[in-house]
């Protein structure tokens, strides 16, 4: 029994731990949430300095100094959260920035700043109210420096010219307005008194007026308010004296008192005025308007019909905006002078259920680069809503498909910050809406949309169409003459797609690139710089560099292939005996017992040009009188050989003259003079001594140019089908370019053989000047070079037909 007593007695001790413990738990617990739910409240003036001593907020708060940053001490403001800060190091709440209490709570009486203090482990909040204190920093303002005022001088004396008084951003004292005017023996000033609910300003006349004495006076009216020290404000006034019209109209009330619900309809009658003037006639024609002091919004908001007094609404009437709206009203005679009478409506707002979520973008960082990271902030929303509880709880969404996301920072603050990566060339501009929902039912939403413009980075190369362009162009062109263009595109913006063009130097031979052609920087053109020979240079080849504007600069390099194509600008020159083969007579004896068809001699001619403009033919001119030679010229060989046999009848002196000729368009051509002697045939056909040392140099030097003119003419035509092979494989692979034309149908070409081998090509090309078709032909041969020996003519060979291929 005495075991199971004692087991009993632990048992109940044990059960009175736990609930003693349970209790003190409950009291911390208790005394915590009391500390944190307490509220401080501090005091401020506004202007203070920056760093001005508030109150030491965390001994006041009972936090100890060294928990403030383990326990995550913070203060969020509920308005600006910039005003205040704290020294977490001693505690201390200071000024951080500029307190300006008008633009902070206007003119109302009591103006805080409502702090959140927030720590952790374990959670507290507690709840700061900084009151800031009005100071004397605003001045009394009038509506403008200048005033004018219209007085008949028939107006009897007390008669009252009501006045715009001043204004004071200040409250209280500072805001307590004293009127002075200065001396004038005409007038006195009229001030109101402190116990009228619409403050009565005006001019009192105390002594009669007359235009011619004085048609104008000047007076100053000064406005003080009650700060210390006292600052005031002026306003000029110019009283203008005007005959006619003795009586002005007269209101039935000098105030009107009026409620209007905010929202109304536009055309909403707010009251009818009526004025009456005991003039008759256009004297007594009363005419309503506002007066010229009040404010933009009144004038915004509200229309008085000038005929019949009515004042109706014409704009939106909120009264979140304005609670109420002091209107000026005039109504004006049509006498002459005017006269006018004033009274003054006030409006007073009701207030209606009308608040929807409003929203703000502060801190837009744009344009955003497209490099940017994710991540980066874009721009901070803030959102807030004029009604409470519920309706005024806000919550943010993204309009989809945008790389963006929300992210919320803080209470109705949201970071619109980048969600992927970006890419100007496609998409330059994202329209980013953001729609705000409060908690009503029905719940009321706003939306607002911000133009988030991607900015360019340098990340595009200028591009050319095709990696290399090929170019015809006739020799001897005009200096500067434009033969292409090079176009390069830049898929980045402004400064970055901003091409500029240049030559990438190189010599040509002993000369620099740039002497034969040059670019223009900005438009592409390329231009031939001096007149191209066929004969110094077949083919230019270079390279032109696109670079844009960009920081680094891209840049990317094409290629050209300039052809210089052949004109027949070279006439054939004659290879006749003498230094030099300079020109001259080509003499020679010749036996008068030769045979028809013997070779007597040949004429040698070479032409600089290639192709049909180097191909020569030779014709013999009719003798003087017109008999007929015994001797004739082959077509194309030059040689010249007897027609018949030769008889005691022929002169002894033969004169011919051999017409050598090319095949260009026009044909060049050049006259060489050949003088044969007829000797009998006992003597030995001998040339003589200076003919026959001059016929063997002659001879020796053609068969030297014809060997060095057929390896460098089939050098060149060799040459020339292999780029041409290669350039009508490269047109089969790729897309037609500038240079040149589609290929079309080949044709046959039939002439004489007059040497090794002949090539006919047929090209189309953009050439740099000249008018019609370009020529057509280009045909390179090597002529065949006979020996000396040779004993007849030789006849025409049989017709080979070459095939004309078509570039």
């Amino acid at each position: 029994m005495r075991t199971k007593h004692c087991g009993l007695e632990m048992e109940f001790s044990w059960a009175i731990g736990q609930e003693y413990r349970r209790l003190l738990l409950s009291l911390l617990f208790l005394s915590t949430w009391k500390a944190g739910s307490g509220q401080v409240r501090y005091s401020v003036p506004e202007e203070a300095k920056h760093g001005t001593f508030v109150g030491r907020i965390a001994q006041d708060l009972g936090l100890e100094l060294a928990e403030l940053v383990p326990r995550l001490f913070r203060v969020a403001s509920k308005g600006r959260g910039d005003l205040l800060e704290v020294n977490l190091q001693n505690g201390i709440l200071f000024v951080n920035s500029r307190i300006d209490r008008e633009e902070l709570c206007g003119r109302s009486a009591e103006c805080s700043i409502h702090l959140e203090v927030i720590v952790d482990r374990p959670l507290q909040v507690f709840h700061v109210e900084v009151e800031v204190k009005d100071i004397n920093d605003n001045p009394p303002v009038f509506p403008g420096t200048q005033k004018n005022l219209f007085m008949a001088e028939s107006r009897p004396l007390d008669s009252r010219f009501p006045l715009e008084g001043a204004s004071d951003a200040d409250i209280g004292a500072n805001a307590l307005l004293t009127y002075t005017l200065s001396p004038s023996e005409y007038f006195s000033l009229e001030k109101p008194s402190y116990e009228e609910r619409v403050k009565r300003l005006g001019l009192v006349l105390r002594k009669p007026l007359d235009r011619e004495e004085a048609p104008e006076i000047f007076l100053v009216l000064t406005a003080s308010d009650g700060g210390k020290p006292k600052l005031t404000g002026t306003v000029q006034l110019l009283v203008k004296v005007l005959d006619a019209n003795d009586n002005a109209p007269v209101f039935d009330r000098t105030l009107y008192e009026v409620k209007l619900q905010e929202n109304v309809p536009n055309g909403t009658l707010v009251i009818k005025l009526n004025a009456s003037d005991l003039d008759e006639g256009l004297n007594g024609n009363i005419t309503y308007s506002f007066s010229t002091d009040i404010l933009p919004n009144v004038q915004s908001k509200f229309y008085i019909d000038p005929i019949t007094g009515e004042i109706m609404v014409k704009g939106y009437i909120d009264f979140e905006e304005s609670k109420s709206y002091e209107i000026l009203v005039e109504g004006i005679d049509k006498g002459q002078p005017p006269l006018s009478g004033h009274c003054t409506v006030m409006v007073e707002v009701g207030d209606t259920n009308d608040n929807v979520p409003v929203m703000e973008f502060k801190s837009l960082s744009l344009p955003i680069r497209e490099d940017a990271p994710v991540g980066t902030v874009i721009a901070l929303i803030s959102v807030s809503d004029l009604d409470s509880s519920v309706n005024g709880q806000v919550t943010c969404t993204l309009s989809p498909s945008v790389p963006f996301r929300l992210v919320s920072t803080f209470k109705n603050y949201y970071s619109l910050v980048l969600d992927s990566a970006l890419d100007r060339e496609s998409v330059a501009n994202y329209e980013v809406g953001v729609t705000a929902r409060d908690g009503g039912s029905p719940s009321l939403s706003a939306t607002a949309s911000v133009s988030v413009e991607v900015s360019d980075v340098n990340d595009n190369t200028p591009a050319f169409a095709q990696p290399e362009y090929t170019v015809f162009v006739k020799e001897n062109n005009p200096p500067g003459c434009h033969i292409f263009t090079v176009s390069a595109r830049d898929a980045d913006a402004q400064e970055n797609a901003l091409v500029s063009y240049s030559l990438v130097e190189r010599r040509v031979g002993e000369r620099a690139l740039s002497s034969y052609v040059s670019v223009h920087a900005e438009s592409g053109k390329v231009y031939a710089l001096q007149p191209l020979d066929h004969e110094e240079l077949e083919l230019l080849q270079f390279q032109v560099s696109a670079r844009d504007a960009g920081v680094p600069p891209l840049g990317s390099n094409v290629t050209l292939q300039v052809f210089v194509l052949d004109e027949n600008d070279n006439a054939p020159a004659l290879l006749l005996p003498g230094p030099g083969g300079g020109a001259g007579a080509l003499s020679q004896r010749v036996a008068r017992s030769v045979g028809a068809g013997h070779v007597v001699t040949k004429v040698r001619a070479v032409d600089a040009d290639s192709g049909y403009n180097a191909w020569l033919s030779y014709e013999l001119q009719p003798a003087a009188g017109g008999a007929r030679s015994p001797f004739r010229v082959g077509l194309y060989t030059g040689e010249i050989s007897t027609t018949r046999a030769l008889d005691e009848a022929d002169a002894p002196r033969q004169r011919l003259l051999v017409l050598v000729k090319d095949h260009g368009e026009p044909a060049l051509t050049a006259t060489a003079t050949v003088l044969l002697s007829l000797e009998d045939s006992g003597q030995a056909p001998k040339v003589s001594s200076r003919a026959s040392t001059g016929a063997a140099g002659a001879e020796a030097a053609l068969v030297d140019v014809n060997v060095y003119l057929i390896i460098a003419i089939c050098a060149v035509s060799s040459l020339l089908v292999l780029t041409l092979l290669l350039y009508t494989a490269l047109r089969c692979s790729a897309p037609p370019s500038e240079g040149a034309c589609g290929p079309g149908k080949p044709t046959l070409v039939c002439s004489s053989a007059v040497g090794s081998w002949s090539y006919s090509q047929q090209r189309r090309q953009r050439v740099c000047s000249g008018e019609g078709p370009p020529k057509a032909d280009l045909m390179a041969f090597s002529p065949s070079v006979p020996d000396s020996g040779d004993r007849e003519d030789q006849q025409p060979a049989t017709e080979d037909c070459l095939s004309k291929v078509s570039l």
